[in-house]
């Protein structure tokens, strides 16, 4: 199972969302992110209703591997497919019940049956006892409550400290 924090969030959604060094501690402790990106006149910037913290291309590159990059805007899609890095997972969507990633992911949105090898989204948001199973078919997890998630699946690691 792949643990993914959704914004950077460990316990439930916070105002360190998207904040970088945030970001950089849940990688840290071996846990992917799920980030917002725009692309606006060249800069790059995290932030889910709009650009807040300025990062560059590098910092992405550096992290590629375990960053999951929701673009927000098409500027933000075209610069990272422009990137033409094999290990980028990058992708966009608004409601769509299923969105296939840069990397072939195919990223489930809150409430829709996950597809076995998916990843779930926000399971808190949607989940009752009689589909955990479910879940525990699907490739990862992307949660708010990371902590909370790995600590339920067998296999986890346990070891994270808050």
């Amino acid at each position: 199972m792949r643990f993914i924090s959704h914004r950077g969030n460990i316990n439930g959604p916070s105002n360190l969302e998207n904040f970088p060094s945030q970001i950089d501690w849940c990688l840290n402790e071996s846990i992917d992110c799920e980030v917002d990106l725009w692309v606006q006149n060249g800069a790059y910037l995290l932030g889910h209703d709009f650009g807040q913290y300025e990062i560059n291309k590098d910092w992405i590159i550096e992290r590629e591997k375990s960053l999951w990059i929701h673009c927000k805007n098409a500027e933000a899609l075209s610069a990272l497919q422009m990137l033409n890095r094999q290990d980028l997972n990058f992708f966009w969507h608004q409601e769509d019940s299923y969105t296939l990633t840069s990397r072939s992911f195919i990223w489930v949105y809150p409430g829709n049956f996950v597809v076995p090898g998916g990843i779930a989204v926000l399971p808190e948001r949607w989940m009752i006892d009689s589909r955990f199973r479910e879940i525990s078919l699907s490739y990862g997890i992307c949660t708010d409550y990371i902590i909370k998630y790995m600590n339920e699946f067998d296999g986890a690691d346990k070891s994270v400290s808050i």
